[in-house]
Order: structure tokens, then sequence, then C-alpha cells
């Protein structure tokens, strides 16, 4: 992310091929969020917050990494098997990266595997504890769903070593735009979608929906791409992801878009970023807080959600242990029970109830 800000502050956006001037979201050097336009901060901006960062020593030195536990491989890999008879359930990988195992399907958000979420091997951002399943730990994988185009979230060696997992390729589905630096991976097996546009993938409905952010690998494809989050509906359970996101009116907006296919209630479960949000100048109009992810749970009216985007990387000032101290506060003002929001150790695997 740090990358990636840096190369904001000079950056020029390439031209839209995808450009459509009824959509307003579609500009013709890239594309912009629904509700407010993104506008990268300045070199002095970033400076002022990397100064103010090194004169108060943040993040603390005495941060701790998310928990891990040892994965249930055996529960993981019995469960992919399952066919018809599988049993909702997630595991948290670490950061945005979540196995979630549902309707038959085997689905990965945001695959994050490497060692620096960086387009470097020696300098970036360093995870902080090993992935919760490792690639040969994790089943076969049916669907990919990348939500952006940033070193945290679209890392090149995880892509790359899912397509080439034993069995065949996943199916990747991702925003417009991606499909091309997809296929310069030797990529294909990709579906790209604009803003609620769907993808039918076996039991899966698959749709990209709006989220409030912006995108960019280098200097020169600022907002190229476009970003966003998924519902994914399947028979027997709905599912929610919401990708990197400042809060906005989008997921009130996402709520009233499929409320006539939720009669007997909302998402069973949604994934929302916690993490990655101090100082509040600088990062919330692209990175809630947890304060602003409970609202995000109760504007889509979900019925839980699962806190990611936290504890593997340090990309801002809060230290890594801070979100779930936050994520609770904000849960006890908002009167929600601990069950209702909660995030998971890395690793770890949690069973969940079918849609009834």
């Amino acid at each position: 992310m740090l990358v990636a800000l840096v190369a904001t502050a000079t950056a020029c956006s390439s031209v839209n091929l995808n450009f459509d001037a009824s959509r307003p979201h579609h500009r013709p050097n890239g594309f912009q969020n629904n509700y407010l336009d993104f506008e990268p901060k300045g070199a002095l901006e970033l400076l002022r917050w990397r100064f103010d960062a090194w004169r108060h020593s943040l993040p603390p030195p005495t941060q701790q990494p998310a928990p891990s536990v040892a994965p249930d491989v055996a529960f993981v890999q019995a469960n992919a098997r399952a066919g018809a008879a599988m049993q909702p359930a997630v595991t948290f990988i670490g950061h945005a990266s979540v196995l979630v195992q549902a309707g038959g399907l085997n689905m990965l958000t945001d695959p994050m595997f490497s060692e620096r979420a960086s387009p470097f091997s020696f300098i970036g951002p360093k995870r902080a504890q090993p992935p919760g399943l490792s690639l040969a730990q994790l089943p076969r994988i049916d669907l990919v769903l990348i939500s952006h185009n940033h070193y945290d979230h679209l890392d090149e060696a995880s892509v790359k070593a899912l397509n080439a997992q034993p069995g065949g390729p996943p199916l990747f589905i991702v925003p417009l735009g991606l499909k091309a630096w997809l296929a310069e991976q030797g990529i294909t097996q990709v579906m790209e979608l604009d803003w609620w546009q769907s993808h039918r993938a076996g039991a899966a409905e698959v749709v990209l929906t709006p989220a409030q952010h912006w995108s960019g690998r280098g200097l020169h494809d600022r907002l190229a791409t476009l970003w966003g989050g998924f519902a994914v509906f399947l028979p027997d359970y709905q599912w929610f992801y919401s990708g990197d996101t400042g809060y906005s009116k989008d997921f009130a907006d996402i709520r009233a878009r499929f409320a006539d296919r939720q009669t007997d209630g909302g998402f069973d479960l949604a994934l929302i970023p916690v993490g990655a949000y101090e100082p509040r100048w600088f990062m919330a109009t692209q990175h809630v807080n947890p304060a602003e992810a409970v609202q995000i749970h109760r504007d889509l009216g979900a019925k839980r959600a699962l806190g990611v985007h936290w504890g593997t990387f340090s990309l801002t000032d809060e230290p890594l242990d801070q979100a779930p101290r936050d994520l609770a506060d904000a849960r006890r003002l908002a009167g929600l029970p601990d069950d209702q929001f909660f995030v998971m150790a890395v690793g770890e695997t949690r069973r969940l109830p079918p849609r009834r």
C-alpha cells in the first residue's frame, strides 16, 4: 500500500480502454468512486504523514501481530470434498485473504501468500506471520475474487501459483481492466466485471459491487483499473466481501439493490476491513476504521461480519493489534453482540450455519 501511495504523488492515469460515457464512475482516463472523487495526496502530505509517524514512533515497536493457530487442514480438505454436503465455513489466511467454503465451492479472496506486499523482494511491508494456510494446504480453489490492483491484494506470485494448482486453474473474477494484467502473467481463465455486473460460476452468482477506493500498481496506472467488492449468492449461503473501502453510501445502496433476494435476512456473512486506518486525515477516504466498519455491517443488514485486513502487514500508524480493541469498543457502542462482528486468529476455521 505504501509503495502504491508513493507512486500516486506524481503519477498520471492512463487512457481508460473500458470507458463507457453512460456510467458515471467511468472517466476517459480511468475510474472514480460513486460519492467521492479520489484525489491522491501530494508529496508534501505524504512526507508530513511519514515525518509525523517517525516523530511519534508510530507504529510502536511493542505491537503484536494477529494471533495464529494451527490450521484444521483435515476439516478444510474433507469439507472441500463434501460436494453438496459442504458445511459453510470460513478460514482466515491473513490480511484480506480468506477461504470461504459454501455451496460445494472453495472460494478465495485477494490471495496474498508472499513475504512482502511490494514489487520488490527486499523492501516494502513484510508479513508479521506466515499465512494461516500455505498454498500446499489449500484445497483445489474454484473461484478467486480479486478486489483491486494493490500489492497487498493482487500478488503476482500468489495468483501464478493458484493458476498452476493441481486439477486445473480456478476462475479469477476481477474488476474491469485487470484481465489484461492477468493475461500478461499467463492467466487466462478470467471473468472481468463492471459494478453491478454478475457472472454465474457453478452454483454461485457473483456480482461486483461498488466500493470507495482506488487502484494503482506503479507510476502510470493510477485509477486505470476498477476496484470493488463482491456479493456471492449460493442456494444455501449468501456472503459479501467489501474489498478495501472508505465509508460511503455504497453499502446502503448494496442492501437496497439485493433486498428482493434477501427476504429471509441479509448476507449470512460479510467480510469487512477493520485495519490500516490511521491517521484519519490521510486514510479516511480510502480505509474505514472499526467504527465505520460496524456501520457498514449495519448498512448491509448482514447477519454476521468478519473483520479482515489487519494484523499481518504494518501499512499505517496504528499498531497491528489495535483493530480488535477498537472494534470491541465500536461493537459495544452499537449494541452488537460479540459474535455478530468478530475477528479470527490467522489459520482459524469457523463453521457457520447454512441459510434457512
